[in-house]
This record gives C-alpha cells, sequence and structure tokens, in this order.
C-alpha cells in the first residue's frame, strides 16, 4: 500500500445549501437504541441506511413513495404485494386447527401465554409444544400468465380535516408539536382524538416519537394521575422498543433483555408490563427449545430407562426429556412472527417439494453441464440440479458461478430469473449474461416482487420460473425473503448466493447467515477469489486480519489524517484531482464511504464539502441544483444513486441508472439526499471503479470487521483510505464481528427440515 502525499489547495468550506434538514437534532441513547446504520457516536432511528430522514420527534411523515415512471410506481407495487401476502399468513394462520410447531407462537388465551412466561422464568417445566400441520400443496399451472403491476394500494384514506383539527386542538392542549396531527389521525383512525385522551401514550404510535415525548403530553394531559408506573405507558414503551429491536434487525427480543430495557424506560414493573401487551394483543410470547444447555451439549444417557425417556416411551416419560431440554421465551411483533413462520414454511416446501426421481433425473441432465464448468462452478450446478434450495457464498468475482447456473438451466430449456439487490447489481449480473440473454432474466428483487420486471407470475399467482437464482443474499429481511419463498411454484429451485462478510439487510432478520447455520440444505463455497490488491486486501479482512498488500499501480492508498477537518479536506482532493490524474477514474465515479450521517466527517459535511467543489450552486430545487449526484431512497434499505436534472411542477427529475424518475415536491426531503458520500450500509450491492473511504476519529466505536469489508470492497480498481481511527480500524477488523440479531427463524426450520447429510 502506498501513502498519498499532502496537497496544497485549500479546504473547502462546506455549502450552505446542505444544512441539516428537520429532525436532525438531539439522538436517541439508551440501551434500546435502534439504528441499522452504524454511524458516528449514536445514531437517529429516524436516519438510518435509506438515506432519508425523517422529523425525530417533532414530527413524523408518512413513509416516502415511489414516484410513478409507468403507471403505477414500483414501490406503490410493492406495498401492495406485501400486503397481498401478508392477507394470505393471516387466512393460513386464522386455518389452523392445532398449536404450531416448536418455536412457533403459543397456541391458547392469553393466560396461558403468561402462564408459560411465568413457568420459565420460576424454572418450572415448560408446556409441551406441538407440532404444526404441514401446508397444502400449491396447485401448479404450467402456463405463464404476464400480469401488470400490482395497482397501488387504497391505503389508510386521508383523515377528514375535522379529524386533524380535533387532534390538532389536543396536541396543543397537550405541548405536542401541531404537526403530528396529521400522522396521528391516519395512525390512529376514527375518533383519533378520543383514543388519545383516554390513552396519551398512544403518541408512541407514530413515527419518530419517543417515551419522554410521550411522558410530556401525558403529564399535560392527566395531571396528577399520570405516573410512570401507568399500565397504559408499559404497554406503549413495550410495543415502541420491540418497534426499536426491528430497526436494529431483530424479529424478537429475549424477555430478559426486554424487561431490562424496560426497567432502564422506568417502567417500575417490566414484567407486568409485557403480560399486559401480551394479553392486549399488542405482542406475542415465543417458547424456543435451545439446541443444547447454556453449560454445553447435553450429557449422553447412563440407562435404558433414561434413553426410553430421551426417546418419548410410552410410560410418559417424553416429559421429562422436555423438562430437562432448555427454552428461551421470546417477546415479538406479530407482523415479523408471521414472516418468519411464512418463510420457514415456504423455504421447507421448497426443500421438500422435489422428489427422489426428478432429483435423479435433473442430475442425469445437468451433468454435461456441470462437467463442462468444472470447480466450483460445477458443484453449484449439482447441488441445484438435485435440491429446492441451494445456498452459495462467495465475493464478486463468484457471481459469474450463478450466472454460469442460469445460463445452464436456461439451455435445458427450464425457466430462469436471476435477481440483484439493486439496480447496479442488476447491470453486473446482466454483464454475465451478455446481450443475447433473454429480457427478463437479469431483474432486482423489488422489481421481480412487484412485477415490474421478470418472468411473471402464472395463474395461481406463483413466479413463472423453474430456477430462481437470488444474489445479494444477506440483504434479504424476512418480509422480502418471506414473499420470495411463497411466490415460487412447487417443483422450483431456489438458489441463494452472497458474500456473508458484507453488512446484513436493512429490515430485521439475518436470513442468509440463518440458512447456512441451519445447515437444512446444500452449501456451496465458491473457489473464485477477487482479483487485484483490493481483492487481495478484503479477503483478508473477511478472515480477521489487515494485511499490507503490494500495490504498484496505487490501487490502494492510505492517507493518513489528524482531525476530521483534514479528512474531508483530503477526501475531496483525492476525488476532485488525485484519482482522475493519478487513476484516470473521474470524479463521478468515484464514491466516497463514511460510517454515518452526522458527525464532524459525516455524510452531511462530506457532501456539503464535495457540492461546494465538484458542482456549486444556491441549491433553487429544495437544496439541490442540476448535476448534483443524489441517493434516492423509494423505500427503506434500498437506495439508489442517481443525478438531478432538472426540477418544475411536478417535481424534481432525477437520472437514476439511465431511468428517469420524478420525485414529487412533498416527497423531496424525505427520499433524496446529496449522494457524493454515502454511508457502507447505503453502498450494499453496488460497486464504483474507485472508492474513498473516511474514517474520522470520531467514528471509531462505529467500526466493525463487517463494516471495513464492506466499505472496502466498494471500488473495483482502486482504494483509497483517508485513516483517522488509528488503532481502532485494526482491532475492529480482529475483534469486532457483527452486531448480533435475535432471530427465530433457524428454530422454525430446524423443527421442519431434518439437517443437511
Amino acid at each position: 500500500m502506498s501513502t498519498e502525499p499532502a496537497a496544497a489547495e485549500g479546504h473547502p468550506g462546506p455549502a450552505d445549501t446542505d444544512a441539516p434538514r428537520a429532525g436532525e437534532g438531539a439522538e436517541p441513547t439508551g440501551p434500546e437504541e435502534t439504528a441499522a446504520e452504524e454511524g458516528a457516536g449514536t445514531p437517529d432511528p429516524a436516519e438510518t441506511d435509506d438515506g432519508a430522514e425523517t422529523d425525530d420527534g417533532a414530527g413524523a411523515g408518512a413513509a416516502a413513495a415511489e414516484p410513478a415512471t409507468e403507471g403505477v410506481s414500483e414501490a406503490a407495487a410493492e406495498i401492495a404485494a406485501q400486503r397481498e401476502l401478508q392477507e394470505r399468513i393471516a387466512q393460513r394462520k386464522a386455518a389452523k386447527e392445532g398449536p404450531i410447531a416448536a418455536g412457533g407462537k403459543l397456541s391458547g388465551t392469553a393466560a396461558d401465554l403468561l402462564a408459560a412466561v411465568r413457568a420459565v422464568e420460576s424454572g418450572e417445566r415448560p408446556a409441551a409444544v406441538f407440532s404444526e400441520p404441514a401446508p397444502a400443496p400449491r396447485k401448479v399451472v404450467a402456463e405463464p400468465v404476464r400480469r401488470a403491476p400490482a395497482a397501488a394500494p387504497a391505503g389508510p384514506a386521508e383523515p377528514a380535516a375535522e379529524a386533524v383539527d380535533a387532534v390538532r386542538a389536543l396536541l396543543a392542549e397537550g405541548g405536542a408539536p401541531a404537526s403530528l396531527a396529521a400522522p396521528a389521525a391516519a395512525t390512529l383512525g376514527e375518533g383519533a382524538d378520543s383514543a388519545l385522551r383516554d390513552d396519551p401514550w398512544q403518541l408512541l404510535r407514530i413515527p419518530g416519537v419517543r417515551p419522554e415525548q410521550a411522558d410530556g403530553f401525558a403529564r399535560a394531559l392527566l395531571g396528577a394521575e399520570c405516573g410512570p408506573g401507568d399500565e397504559r405507558r408499559g404497554r406503549a414503551v413495550t410495543v415502541w422498543l420491540l418497534e426499536q429491536a426491528a430497526v436494529a434487525g431483530h424479529t424478537a427480543l429475549d424477555a430478559p433483555q426486554l424487561a431490562e430495557a424496560l426497567g432502564k424506560r422506568a417502567v417500575p414493573d417490566p414484567d407486568e408490563a409485557v403480560q399486559s401487551a401480551i394479553a392486549e394483543g399488542d405482542a406475542l410470547v415465543f417458547q424456543d427449545a435451545l439446541e443444547e444447555p447454556p453449560g454445553g451439549p447435553a450429557r449422553a444417557p447412563e440407562s435404558a430407562q433414561e434413553t426410553a425417556a430421551q426417546d418419548g416411551s410410552e410410560d410418559g416419560s417424553q416429559d421429562g426429556d422436555e423438562a430437562e431440554r432448555p427454552v428461551r421465551v421470546l417477546v415479538g411483533l406479530e407482523r415479523y412472527a408471521l414472516a418468519e413462520e411464512s418463510l420457514a414454511d415456504g423455504l421447507a416446501r421448497l426443500v421438500n417439494s422435489l422428489s427422489k426421481e426428478d432429483s435423479s433425473q435433473a442430475l442425469a441432465d445437468w451433468e454435461p453441464a456441470a462437467a463442462a464448468a468444472g470447480g466450483s462452478t460445477a458443484e453449484l450446478i449439482r447441488a441445484a440440479a438435485g435440491h429446492g434450495l441451494v445456498l452459495h457464498t462467495g465475493a464478486e468475482a463468484a457471481r459469474a458461478e450463478p450466472a454460469a447456473l442460469v445460463q445452464a438451466a436456461a439451455r435445458l430449456g427450464l425457466r430462469v430469473c436471476a435477481a440483484a439487490h439493486s439496480l447496479d447489481g442488476r447491470r453486473r449480473l446482466a454483464e454475465h449474461f451478455g446481450p443475447g440473454a433473454p429480457e427478463g432474466t437479469a431483474v432486482t428483487v423489488s422489481g421481480l416482487l412487484s412485477g415490474a420486471e421478470g418472468p411473471g407470475r402464472d395463474r395461481d399467482g406463483a413466479l413463472a420460473v423453474d430456477l430462481l437464482v437470488v444474489l445479494d443474499a444477506p440483504q434479504l429481511d424476512v418480509e422480502t425473503a418471506a414473499m420470495l419463498a411463497e411466490s415460487l411454484p412447487d417443483g422450483a429451485r431456489l438458489v441463494l448466493s452472497g458474500d456473508p462478510s458484507v453488512l446484513w439487510s436493512a429490515g430485521p432478520g439475518r436470513v442468509f447467515a440463518d440458512l447456512l447455520t441451519a445447515r437444512v440444505c446444500p452449501r456451496i463455497v465458491s473457489r473464485t477469489p477477487d482479483p487485484g490488491p483490493v481483492g487481495e486486501l478484503v479477503s483478508g479482512i473477511g478472515v480477521g486480519e489487515l494485511n499490507e498488500v503490494a500495490a504498484p499501480g496505487k490501487e490502494v492508498v492510505i492517507v493518513p489524517v489528524r482531525d476530521a477537518a483534514e479528512a474531508i479536506h483530503r477526501a475531496v482532493q483525492l476525488v476532485a484531482d488525485s484519482v482522475p490524474r493519478a487513476i484516470g477514474v473521474p470524479s463521478e465515479q468515484t464514491q466516497v464511504i463514511t460510517p454515518g450521517h452526522g458527525g464532524a466527517a459525516g455524510t452531511r459535511a462530506l457532501n456539503a464539502a464535495l457540492k461546494e467543489r465538484l458542482n456549486p450552486g444556491p441549491g433553487r430545487f429544495g437544496g439541490f441544483d442540476p448535476g448534483d449526484r443524489i441517493a434516492y431512497v423509494p423505500a427503506p434499505g434500498r437506495t439508489v444513486p442517481g443525478r438531478v436534472v432538472r426540477a418544475d411542477a411536478d417535481g424534481l427529475h432525477l437520472d437514476c441508472a439511465g431511468t428517469p424518475v420524478v420525485v414529487p415536491q412533498d416527497a423531496v426531503e424525505r427520499t433524496v439526499r446529496h449522494g457524493w458520500a454515502l454511508t457502507a450500509h447505503q453502498a450494499v450491492g453496488l460497486r464504483w471503479p474507485a472508492a474513498v473511504v473516511v474514517l474520522p476519529g470520531d467514528a471509531t466505536q462505529a467500526l466493525s470487521r463487517p463494516w471495513v469489508y464492506t466499505a472496502f470492497g466498494r471500488g473495483e480498481r482502486h482504494l483509497s483510505v483517508v485513516h483517522g481511527a488509528d488503532s481502532a480500524l485494526p482491532r475492529a477488523v480482529a475483534e469486532v464481528p457483527a452486531k448480533p440479531r435475535t432471530t427465530r427463524l433457524q428454530t422454525l426450520l430446524r423443527a421442519q427440515v431434518p439437517p443437511a447429510q
């Protein structure tokens, strides 16, 4: 690695046009902090890795809607597809006649649920767990029918002006911002003002509102009757904590962890608060069997009687086995519980839908293609031939292997499709296929689910595919993954491919990591390394080693800095001058990456300096000028780089990877920000010819091995590291793994699918 000499040019100051927006104020503190963005300091949950900022407490905007480009917007169609999935899940749940499988949601009355929690806490034997009937097989219709994108959902009705006025008056009485009136009326529905007067802590259901703000509102309305032990407060804070946990990636929380967080929120009786939320249906409780006791693996049986007990013999000794098997009690929201259960059901269906005869015939048919491919590509082809679900791991160069699988399956006459996380990922995937690939072979996951891209659906509503390959699989959250699994017909094959070392999904869950750990299907590890000094450096980071690599062509450059001001100065110099001159990569193809939005060298400060140098202007279109690089967020967790074209009465016109997009004026502040500098979470699934990673000293707590691996791997030809983190960088690579997430997918899958051999 080489070191870039210091520059002599002056430091450009921040542009006034990129001043902080509404809601960029105080940031949350406390154990329940739930920001997917591992930014400098403590990031705001309203300012996560989607790159769009919302009002934190002082105002709460509605969810951003993607503008329509061809009749119906992709985001609206995706929302419609999600609602359709949730309706199918709810119907199947209502049709169940018995309790669900081990690890599933307990059945019975609220009293039974509370009894289960108390039994586990007291050390008594937990209640027996039963199995769930297998879902009915899906009828497969061979003839595909191209379906238009789903119509935009009607969504909640616009609240009447009288209802908004009534809520506004109540908010004024309680000292809350009037800007919350419209979202409160829409969220709480008819009689919102009465609901808030009866239970002021319902204000916590409004996005961006925090417990201390709801407490102030409640004190103003209730006076002496308001207290921290109010049952309504405990229930509302419980739900709020579960929602914040979902922002951090959890699909559920351990009951003791939730109780501890409630205690730190001044809830005097956390157990009672959790039980109240469960009894009211605001939360669900689960009892998941652990694989082995906390102290180590279960001991071997010492007698025939004990062996019979562990096997569940007729003398009733099965209860003894259950008494000795440890369990954990989890609490979660219904939305993510249903998604995780649906995902487990769908994956189990795929694993079990291929018969041995079909697998044997497919292995024979696919063997010539496997033999011709060789290496790990051949292993992937053989695995996909004989199994309904296959996992494939590898870095950027390994994407050629699933692409070869798709081409081999297409030559055999199968209906194939490959989906990537981003538009840029779709472009790179299409390059492997070449110009002769059928239209709709390379798509984005969101476009496939919405119907805007891909092969369409058959008469039963299933995707018209025999083989679906999903790249960037670590970016799948549980809801998106559940939609994919539910959309595949019986007998189809699903291959999930991705780099397990990158940052996890923006939404809750760790689907790809859970599947790798569960061992319920074949796992193919690519032996195709990324080339060059950048690939060598990133490969070492993946195993916890920050090695010095030879870079004769200045492929990797380290730029030491003393403080944030110098870091900004050097980053601007690299993008505007050094990289174009020395490497030959123009400024518009160089991406700056930094840990967070805030801080002295966060994305806001860097974007202000880069705009002033590369595209100065007054920001006459809501802070933007034609030619500005932007990050557009059509849906949470999806960042689309683009450029401002113009603005008119219709909104802000963007060019996003060749696709024209118009963002309405009222959505610009929520969904568009300057994009010369991004966070690593925003950059997942994207690649540029050159990357400049800025590591200021005030962001060292945000560094982890997955963060460094992701950020350093975004440059194809060149990587510059503006380094002010000192020893925190090698320590993060060697010692700081991914932040843990609490999920249930492994438990649910193992109850339905035997471990793969």
